[in-house]
């Protein structure tokens, strides 16, 4: 047999498993959805205080977030969310957007990613490992 014709029919037994598993097996909570509704935040990497605020953003399974991230620090920050593919660099004393749409249940930690230092805050040491936070997404109506 051509080896050729063999890459074809294994490409096409891929495939086919994907659209079978996607289509019968995916279970409802784990099938993307979008709601339509748009969610606007504005988050602050606070100056010197190495913690974003807020710390804690709730949303609805499908909301599109509309995040202005504004950066307060002479220094450079960032702002992830892995479980949404979100890592973006905040240049110091600017202004960012960040566009997604929620379409998992559940707690998600954003975070600086981009090494930004230390500090005490209030007598207390605070670092670029404080500055952490949490998505929280419920199921939607």
């Amino acid at each position: 047999m051509n080896k050729y014709l063999v890459l074809i029919i294994i490409a096409v037994l891929i495939l086919a498993g994907g659209v079978g598993y996607r289509v019968f097996l995916l279970p409802q909570k784990s099938v993307p959805v979008t709601t339509g509704k748009v969610r606007e935040i504005t988050i602050r990497a606070k100056q010197n205080h190495w913690q974003f605020e807020p710390e804690a953003i709730e949303a609805q399974r499908g909301d599109r977030i509309v995040a202005t991230i504004i950066n307060e620090d002479d220094y450079d920050h960032g702002f992830a969310i892995d479980a949404f593919g979100i890592s973006q660099r905040m240049p110091a004393g600017q202004t960012i957007k960040v566009e997604f749409v929620v379409t998992q249940e559940g707690d998600f930690p954003f975070y600086c990613s981009v090494p930004c230092g230390e500090g005490v805050v209030d007598g207390h040491k605070r670092t670029h490992f404080d500055m952490v936070g949490t998505l929280h997404v419920v199921g939607g109506k």
